[in-house]
């Protein structure tokens, strides 16, 4: 969930509403670049936070991922390259997420996940994002081994995001 309301028009109470509705994970998308926001998070009742690789150095995500540990919560790292692949393999987290969209040029290509793929130990955790708006993109990630999605554009822009979620995912 998006609690940044300058940058991502989101907010706290759309974290706190997602908490109460369900039992699943929640994660906080934000860019987490301190310990409080980190602290911030797990107040709001996020179960996990985003690392983005692009962001951060190896030693800023090494200490903002072992507050999150001692506060009980996942870790998603996020990568867009290699390098940064390189980078995120150091951190303990299990959770890696590969983003689709060039954060530089925000092109969508899904081939910046399967591209990274086999440089991935088999004891980590893909997580696809971005570019994901059609049952042939998740058929194309689970032909390749991959069986998790982070998806925010397709079902923000559908008008019922319970109707889509069923497409992509039937």
């Amino acid at each position: 969930m998006l609690t940044d309301r300058l940058y991502f028009q989101g907010c706290p109470e759309y974290l706190q509403a997602a908490r109460a509705a369900c039992s699943l994970p929640v994660l906080r998308k934000d860019f987490m670049v301190d310990a409080y926001q980190v602290a911030e998070a797990r107040a709001m009742g996020a179960d996990c936070i985003l690392l983005i690789a692009a962001a951060l150095g190896l030693a800023d995500m090494q200490a903002l991922e072992a507050q999150a540990m001692t506060y009980g919560m996942a870790v998603l790292v996020e990568v867009h390259n290699g390098e940064e692949l390189d980078v995120a393999l150091q951190l303990k987290t299990p959770l890696l997420g590969i983003n689709n969209r060039n954060l530089r040029t925000f092109e969508v290509t899904l081939d910046t996940t399967l591209g990274l793929l086999s440089r991935i130990p088999a004891d980590r955790i893909v997580v696809t994002e971005s570019g994901i708006l059609k049952p042939e993109d998740v058929a194309l990630m689970r032909n390749n081994k991959v069986e998790t999605f982070l998806v925010g554009e397709a079902f923000m822009r559908a008008p019922d995001s319970g109707v889509e979620l069923a497409r992509l995912f039937a």
